[in-house]
């Protein structure tokens, strides 16, 4: 997997799944695809939690000024 960003593997696993739901491979074929796309499935995600961990929220405090706080899930 040669994938450098989200958004390149986030296309190439839509086209993976598009593939395997067209039912047109071999086994051997949807395997393999399979295989590729829960490399690709696992690299979004990893990218998604870098993401949240670099997430801050910026607030007023009492005086107005602005102080951020790490994102925080509800």
């Amino acid at each position: 997997m040669t994938t450098r960003n989200f958004e390149d593997a986030l296309k190439k696993l839509e086209n993976i799944v598009h593939k395997i739901e067209e039912g047109q491979m071999s086994l051997e074929e949807t395997l393999k695809a399979f295989e590729e796309g829960v490399k690709l499935a696992r690299f979004c995600q990893s990218k998604l939690d870098e993401a949240q961990k670099k997430v801050e929220i910026l607030m007023k405090d009492e005086k107005g000024n602005l102080r951020s706080r790490p994102f925080q899930e509800e």
